[in-house]
């Protein structure tokens, strides 16, 4: 089993920063992906961010050039530098992790409990 455990909300003014960390423990595959969701009330849980272990893979629209996704992969921790937040970054923001045994083969995704990142105006 695998376990996320974010730290790093809270509730900032707009303009400001917040840093978000998730660390993974239990067993890690070393294909894997981490990434970080978001869900504000009432809509739909969207990807934010996401990493191997090497490469960023995509930024949402609504982040480039704000928030920086990067990893300790000795760590098995990824966090999420956002700058310049606005009101509508506010929502719990979930991180997740999805790996597999080998490159074709069954994938497994797990998520964290959420933290909960408000901006206010």
């Amino acid at each position: 089993q695998v376990q996320l455990v974010e730290s790093g909300g809270g509730l900032v003014q707009a303009g400001g920063s917040l840093r978000l960390s998730c660390a993974a423990s239990g067993s890690i595959f070393s294909i894997n992906v981490m990434g970080w969701y978001r869900q504000a009330p009432g809509k739909q849980r969207e990807l934010v961010a996401s990493i191997t272990s090497t490469v960023i893979l995509n930024y949402a629209d609504f982040v480039k050039g704000r928030f920086t996704i990067s990893r300790d992969n000795a760590k098995n921790t990824v966090y999420l530098q956002m700058n310049s937040l606005k009101p509508e970054d506010t929502a719990v923001y979930y991180c997740n992790l999805v790996q597999s045994r080998a490159v074709i083969g069954p994938r497994y995704a797990y998520w964290g409990q959420g933290t909960q990142v408000t901006v206010s105006s």
